[in-house]
Order: C-alpha cells, then structure tokens, then sequence
C-alpha cells in the first residue's frame, strides 16, 4: 500500500487459519529440503571434477588408400553396347571382359584396318629397302666416278711429262740443227773463198751449197717439231683441265642422284614410322573394345544398361568395389579445431549400428568405441565448411569390426587436455576453442 490516504485498512493476518499453520508442520519439505541442500552441494563438488576436452567430428567409413575406394570403369573409346558379361553383384578379377562395345566411327569401320597397314607397312619397308639400295649403288657409282677421274689425271699428267721430254728433246735437236746450219754456212763460205783462189772446185762449192740448203730445210723441220711438241704440252695441261670438268660434273650429277635418293629414303622412313604408329594405335584400340576390370572386386553399379546404346570417351559404364582394402574413417571437423590436430594423435570411434555409450569428458567410462590414429589431415576446406581427417585403426587397441561397410556413418573423438568442468562449462557458455597443447609425439626440433 502507497499509505497516501486518510484510511487506515489493516488486512487480516493468516496465522488464525489451521491450514496455514500446518504448513509448517509438514515432514516432507524437510526432506526436500536436504534433498536440494545435497543436489547443490553435489553439483558443486562436480563443478571441480576433472573434464577431458576433445574435438568432436561426424563423418563415415572408407578406405585408407584412394585405389581401394569404389572406383567407376569407363570406356577409353565411343561406341555402342553389343554384349554385356556380368550382373551387378557378380566378383569379377583383374583383366575378365564386363562389357563389350563396338566402333561407331567411319575412320575404324574397317574390319581388316589392321591388316591393311600391316601391309602398308611392308610395302613401305621394301620401298626404303630400294632407296636404300640406289643410294649405295649410287655411293659406289661415285667411287668409280672418282677413281676414274684420279687414272684419267695420272694420265694427262704422263702427257704432260712426254710433253715436256719431247719439248726438251726437240729444243735440243733444235739446237745442233743450228750448230750444223752455223757449221755449213762456214763451210760454204770458206769453199767460195778458196774456190776464188783457186784452190777448191766448183763442184766443192755446189756440194756445200747443197748441204747448206739442206740443213736451212732441216732446222724449218726442227722448229716446227718444237713448235709441235710446244702445242702437245698445252693440250695436256687443257686435257687435264677438261678430265677434272668432266669428271666434276658426272660426280656432281651422281652426287645430286644420291642425295634425291637419300630424300626419298628418310621421307619413306618417316611414313614407315607414321604407319607403325597407326598400326600400333589400331591394335591397341582392338583391344579397348573388351572394357575389363582393372582390379578384383565386385560390381556395385551397371551406370550404362541395354544394348544397342551409344557411348563417348570416358563415359563410366559401372562401378566397382575392390574385394581388398584397410578401412578407415573419414571425419569433418570445424576450421576453429584444425590446429590443435596433428598428424599420428589418438582418436576415439564409434559407428552407426553398434550400441555405443559415450562419455566425451569421462572416455575412460565409454564404452563400444574404438582406437584410431590421424594419418592425414586436408588442408583445403570441403564443400561443408569443415576439414576433412582421415583416421585409421590404432594397431594397439582393439580392432575395429569387421563387418564394417564402406559409407557407414561413424562419430570420433579427439582427447586433449583434462580440465575442470566449471572451466569447460565457462569455456563453452563464451565459445572459446579448446586449450592448445603440443601433442608428445613432437619432437624437440618440431617445437622449436
């Protein structure tokens, strides 16, 4: 009451009635009493128990190596679905036939395409085999051409010798034809003046004038066989200068011959080695239309179905699972988590379908989880906002079971430091990430 008027309204006090005053008497809010004293008093002792912290994560089962994980099979080539050898669900080995598929393109259509440039091929080969052949023919052409050029110059060149002997040996000639014609002038002269003394006849003088014309017409002889032997000499050396023209020319022609010939040969060998090429890519496309498994497994999945249907390269036509492969579990955990993992740190799993209790703070009271061990962890963010981590099984803890599935749900669990639970309600209640620690398998250099 404000007590702002005048009147003065006493209200009636509730200790005249019984039932009020039982209230008080009743046992059982004693016992509720000691009951909240106790709860209290218990909650706060548990405020100061010991709390493991730990980085939770949800993910799934899968394999430890990207080759044992399901895998499709797709065609290396287009073409249409002729024959189908498997089922879904059947076991199949490394290289038996799933699939078989025909050519569709017009370049391949051609059944004995294969035989065909073999052919080409061999036809090719005995061709450079030819070419091959002209060109040593020709080699050996050249060598004779050679040869020949060497005889026909030792040749010009003993002319040449000749020439320059007879030259020699006529100037010689030449020359006692001048002494005789010196000889016989002075005899002729020395007859004219003793003829005009009276001491020799006349008949002395025609004979020396008869030898005196005869040597004048034998030294015209001499020089003109000088002047021949001369001409000799000039017309080797020209001969020489001819044979090596000649012989020059044959060479270049037989030299021209060759190297067509070696043109042809290495542009054949170019089309040999284009048609093995083609050869070898059109055996090996005869075997890619027999599409095999590429290791033991089972067929999941036949992605392409009927016959008759056409496919392009790289289409997946099923999907298999291998028969052998190391389970693990893939797990996503927040960004604000990532640096306090490390790659080999414990982790606790549980998977969907085995009855599992957990205590996240307490995991020595948990039960149905198992041992695992961080061999990897991603360091680009997935499509879910999370990191991806990958954890195999702790080969010093249980073994995980193996009726295990690929793509089981599974829940993990990694423990790091033991603090009060008061801090780690405060700690969550202001979303403050877990305290950091070095995790002991580090060694002294990795802290430094």
């Amino acid at each position: 009451m404000l007590n702002i008027s005048d009147n003065k309204t006493i209200l009636p006090s509730l200790d005249r009635f019984t039932t009020v005053k039982n209230l008080v008497n009743r046992p059982h809010y004693k016992i509720l009493n000691k009951i909240i004293v106790g709860v209290s008093f218990i909650a706060v002792i548990a405020l100061f128990l010991p709390w493991t912290q730990n980085i939770s994560g949800s993910g799934s089962v899968t394999t430890l190596r990207p080759e044992q994980r399901p895998q499709s099979i797709q065609s290396v080539i287009s073409g249409r679905l002729e024959k189908w050898y498997v089922q879904e669900g059947d076991f199949v080995k490394k290289g038996d036939t799933i699939v078989f598929i025909s050519e569709i393109k017009e370049d391949y259509m051609d059944p004995n395409l294969v035989q065909n440039t073999k052919n080409q091929i061999n036809a090719k080969k005995q061709s450079l085999e030819s070419y091959s052949s002209k060109v040593t023919t020709l080699s050996g052409q050249i060598a004779a051409i050679e040869q020949e050029k060497e005889l026909k110059l030792e040749q010009a060149q003993n002319k040449i010798k000749q020439a320059v002997l007879k030259i020699k040996s006529d100037s010689i000639d030449l020359v006692a034809v001048k002494t005789q014609l010196k000889i016989a002038n002075t005899q002729f002269n020395r007859s004219v003046a003793l003829n005009k003394e009276g001491l020799k006849p006349l008949t002395d003088i025609e004979e020396k004038r008869l030898k005196l014309q005869e040597v004048e017409a034998k030294i015209i002889t001499q020089e003109n066989k000088y002047l021949t032997s001369k001409n000799e000499f000039i017309n080797a050396k020209v001969e020489i200068n001819r044979i090596s023209a000649e012989y020059a020319e044959k060479a270049s022609k037989a030299n021209s011959d060759k190297f067509t010939a070696l043109s042809s040969q290495f542009d054949t060998d170019a089309q040999v080695n284009k048609l093995e090429n083609q050869y070898a890519n059109y055996s090996i496309r005869n075997g890619m239309y027999y599409i095999k498994a590429s290791q033991n497994g089972y067929v999941n999945r036949a992605i392409q179905s009927g016959i008759g249907e056409t496919i392009k390269e790289g289409t997946p036509i099923a999907t298999i699972m291998p028969s052998n492969y190391d389970i693990a579990v893939e797990t996503f955990v927040n960004p604000i988590d990532l640096p306090l993992l490390s790659k080999g740190e414990k982790v606790r799993v549980w998977f969907d379908g085995w009855p599992t209790i957990v205590f996240s703070g307490w995991p020595n009271m948990s039960y149905g989880t198992f041992g695992g061990e961080i061999v990897a962890i991603e360091n680009f963010i997935s499509e879910n906002g999370k990191y991806r981590v990958l954890i195999s099984p702790d080969k010093n803890d249980d073994k995980w079971p193996s009726q295990l599935s690929i793509g089981a749900g599974a829940q993990t669990i990694a423990l790091l430091n033991n603090v009060p639970v008061w801090f780690e309600l405060w700690r969550s209640l202001n979303g403050f990430p877990p305290n950091y620690y070095n995790p002991t398998t580090k060694t002294t250099k990795e802290k430094k």
